[in-house]
């Protein structure tokens, strides 16, 4: 259903990703998120939904991972289009002491691919906080 070009701006889009997880710079947070973007995952054991504002506050106040030479490590692990303007990835990404599998879903908006929605796991953390 994707052409080369869906695919090739995708991974683009989530290299982008990555490098936001990676060096916190929030001045890129609105070429890698919607304005409308949710973000549900447990933290503390508690259900959290956050909003675009929300997470980007979380970003701008967090020591990045390249800040504090924190190895970087991030990966696809699966890639699956809905549509032309609708796609899925699942993403392992590490922050820190902590790694992360990411549901992230995209879209096609404004001839740029956003995220409009994330769904994250703890998948380990080596601080010993969930």
């Amino acid at each position: 259903m994707a052409n080369y070009a869906h695919i090739t701006e995708l991974n683009e889009s989530l290299q982008k990703y990555f490098d936001l997880m990676f060096d916190c710079d929030v001045s890129k947070f609105d070429q890698v998120f919607r304005s409308t973007v949710q973000l549900h995952g447990l933290r503390d054991g508690q259900m959290v939904v956050w909003s675009a504002e929300t997470y980007r506050d979380i970003l701008k106040k967090r020591p990045s991972p390249k800040s504090l030479n924190a190895p970087r490590a991030d990966e696809v692990i699966l890639i699956d289009f809905a549509s032309p303007t609708q796609a899925l990835a699942k993403v392992r990404v590490r922050i820190a002491n902590m790694v992360f599998v990411d549901f992230l879903t995209w879209h096609f908006v404004d001839h740029k691919w956003l995220i409009t929605s994330k769904g994250f796991h703890v998948e380990s953390n080596s601080s010993g906080l969930a």
